[in-house]
């Protein structure tokens, strides 16, 4: 029987992108659920792993998008089960508050692509395959490290980049899961975003065609050997 991986998506081109193959080629049938459609609590409970991927809402905004009640309900129950768990982006802000983190905005946008600064931590970790690695970065806002949380790398503007609650969670404020063959859908989707950040999207057409290459390289070895990680939880 294949194991189940259910992947929670927030917009439907922010998608798995160069994890896809990797957990394919691993054994996992893939599921999506689209948040705020689909119930979650139950895929998110029965599957064997979840990967919970990223968007443009902020996890404070419940009186807004009122889903992300039930979505972070279903997360920490997931999260106290120490079952498998990748969260990205907006995932990793989701998993920083259902461990008992601060979301809030940052007050400035990391938009573009550029290095992680790895802990020492990060670099006896998976993360240490991106060492030196430009990964693409899309987020205003940040989180305070949870309880028990482990750092694992930082940025000049956000301290907190990626960190893991043992081996089963990890938390990545970035984008390594992004392609240079769907980079487009990401610029035509956030043009508001990006226009309003003033920033240059025919140069971050170009860094996106100059790094994806390597990061889709250095992603799938990341995310093996994260999976080779992986210990039985109390499912």
């Amino acid at each position: 029987m294949k194991k189940r991986a259910a992947v929670i998506q927030h917009l439907a081109f922010e998608d798995l992108g160069s994890f896809e193959p990797v957990l394919i080629e691993r054994g996992y049938a893939l599921h999506s659920f689209q948040a705020g459609v689909d119930a979650l609590d139950e895929p998110m409970h029965e599957a064997d792993l979840v990967v919970v991927l990223g968007g443009p809402i902020g996890v404070y905004e419940t009186a807004t998008y009122p889903f992300l009640i039930d979505e972070i309900a279903a997360l920490k129950e997931r999260l106290e089960r120490d079952a498998p768990t990748l969260g990205i982006c907006l995932g990793a802000q989701l998993i920083a508050h259902a461990a008992g983190g601060r979301v809030y905005p940052g007050g400035k946008k990391e938009i573009g692509w550029s290095p992680l600064a790895l802990t020492p931590a990060g670099q006896s970790s998976a993360l240490r395959h991106l060492q030196d690695v430009a990964v693409l970065h899309w987020h205003g806002d940040t989180f305070d490290l949870p309880p028990a949380a482990r750092l694992l790398a930082s940025t000049n503007l956000y301290p907190h980049q990626a960190f893991d609650l043992g081996p089963n969670v990890l938390a990545l404020q970035c984008h390594p899961e992004a392609q240079g063959r769907t980079f487009e859908r990401w610029l035509i989707g956030h043009t508001a975003e990006l226009n309003a950040a003033r920033i240059d999207i025919p140069a971050l057409r170009a860094q996106s065609a100059a790094s994806a290459p390597t990061l889709e390289r250095a992603a799938a070895t990341v995310l093996n050997e994260w999976l080779n990680g992986l210990t039985a939880s109390s499912r």
